[in-house]
């Protein structure tokens, strides 16, 4: 019975994994980069979402593709 959990366990873990690299993918495709060494597009970005992209890491929620439910989309980091 203890080696049937374990399995199970192993396998809803690489199930989650598999479904999380699909997501991470996703993002990454969403999230426009340049092919000049890697420097993100702002081009049609206002000057608030480039000081908050500089200063704060995040992104304009336009380009979030609505992922409200992580703790990086309300804008906050650290705090602050």
């Amino acid at each position: 019975m203890k080696n049937y959990i374990m399995f199970g366990m192993v396998a809803a873990v690489l199930v989650l994994s598999i479904f999380q690299s699909f997501q991470i993918k996703e993002i990454k495709e969403s999230i426009s980069i340049s092919s000049s060494g890697g420097v993100v597009d702002m081009s049609g970005w206002t000057e608030n979402e480039k000081m908050m992209y500089e200063h704060h890491g995040t992104l304009p929620t336009r380009l979030q593709g609505g992922q409200s439910s992580t703790p990086q989309s309300s804008g906050m980091v650290g705090g602050c």
